[in-house]
């Protein structure tokens, strides 16, 4: 007798999209990003240093480190939907937590948890990205990562309501249950399960990539520390002697810039060369973040913020793409990890900068930017553009 059970029906290319949009949204462009444009409201009205919120930021991305080392040591959690609900509802309560004390050290225990939180989700999601997309149109893993720009958007545009009318515990509050909403469209998203592994004489016949594939940690652990400084301090370095909405402003821009740049940078990769797309992205963003720093007024700042949010997840997606194409085991998880480093450097590198204002973090940070490009020319340098069939990267 037939089993009267229906098989289960597989996602759509597009629904697969929007979940792992909804996961980096919340994931990344709210759980790591939306400190940026709450930190402004935290100093005036929580008191908080300059000092505390930088170790606030370097907590965020020792969590996201730890995240990454579990995603090498244990390759199933990659594939793990369980462990993307999990680390869903743990960032959502980080973030609703943040406004319940103003105590430094449990503010710093909660970015540490909500940072491991968002490199598991951002690990997995991109994960079941690339295993369930590969086979299509290549604009779709664009559209998906633009989740991270949705994120910084949406987020950005509630905590500048927010400003207007309330604390910033009540733009904690809201960030939270919009992560909460996010975190509902992502949760059915599903990895593919772990491939067979592979033989001795598999691994053996493996080409050598290594030596493009060391080039591109460096450039990629570089941009961390570069980006992240910007990412952190890009709200208030703006707001440094200008409009009050001029920082906010520009954080919505970020996000709304970085929403189609994904897919235009995938676009692109169809007329030129992914290493020589880094190459351009780097000096691109290195450019734009220090616009700020050396020009000011309404015009600069904004250019800034287009530049930025056009080329920092453009970066992740290229870079990324790369190290799958390296065909270097573990790809996604190592590459995150050396992003992660970087991120903690930068605000430690900063941190001294800081007693003079913002600029001289930005300057800092645009040379960062500068070195992962020199780094990303020794990848263009007979990089070898076909392999054949990429086995597992992630």
């Amino acid at each position: 007798m037939q089993s009267s059970a229906l098989p289960r029906r597989t996602p759509s290319p597009w629904a697969i999209v929007a979940q792992v949009a909804a996961a980096l949204a919340a994931g990344m462009g709210i759980g790591r990003f939306v400190y940026t444009p709450i930190l402004p409201l935290m100093h005036t009205q929580a008191g908080l240093s300059s000092r505390l919120g930088a170790s606030l930021a370097t907590a965020n991305f020792i969590g996201y480190l730890a995240g990454a080392l579990v995603g090498i040591a244990v390759p199933a959690v990659v594939r793990s939907a369980v462990a993307l609900r999990y680390s869903l509802v743990v960032l959502v309560v980080t973030l609703a937590l943040m406004p319940v004390t103003q105590d430094g050290t449990v503010w710093f225990l909660l970015r540490l948890v909500a940072g491991a939180a968002s490199a598991l989700i951002f690990m997995i999601a991109v994960s079941a990205m690339l295993s369930r997309l590969h086979a299509h149109a290549h604009h779709l893993v664009g559209w998906a990562f633009g989740g991270v720009g949705a994120g910084i958007a949406l987020s950005g545009l509630l905590v500048v309501a927010v400003q207007a009318a309330s604390t910033w515990q009540a733009a904690w509050w809201t960030c939270a249950a919009l992560a909460a909403l996010l975190a509902a469209v992502a949760w059915p998203l599903a990895p593919q399960p772990q491939p067979r592994t592979s033989t001795a004489a598999e691994q053996a016949e493996r080409p050598r990539t290594h030596r493009w594939f060391l080039a591109l940690l460096a450039s990629y652990t570089f941009e961390g520390i570069g980006y992240i400084i910007a990412g952190t301090f890009l709200v208030v370095a703006i707001q440094q002697g200008a409009k009050g909405w001029l920082g906010g402003g520009a954080w919505i821009v970020v996000g709304l810039a970085a929403l189609p740049s994904c897919t235009l940078w995938t676009r692109l990769a169809h007329r030129w060369s992914r290493p020589a797309l880094l190459l351009t992205s780097l000096i691109i963003q290195a450019v734009g973040i220090a616009l700020p720093a050396l020009l000011g007024g309404a015009t600069p700042a904004l250019v800034s913020a287009v530049l930025f949010g056009a080329t920092f997840m453009g970066v992740s997606t290229i870079a990324l793409s790369i190290g799958s194409h390296l065909q270097v085991p573990r790809a996604v998880a190592v590459l995150t990890a050396g992003y992660s480093a970087g991120q903690i450097l930068g605000p430690l590198l900063a941190a001294p900068l800081l007693g003079h204002g913002y600029h001289e973090a930005l300057l800092l940070g645009s040379a960062m930017v500068g070195v992962a490009a020199v780094a990303a020319a020794a990848v263009c340098v007979r990089f070898p553009h076909h392999l054949g069939p990429v086995t597992s990267a992630a």
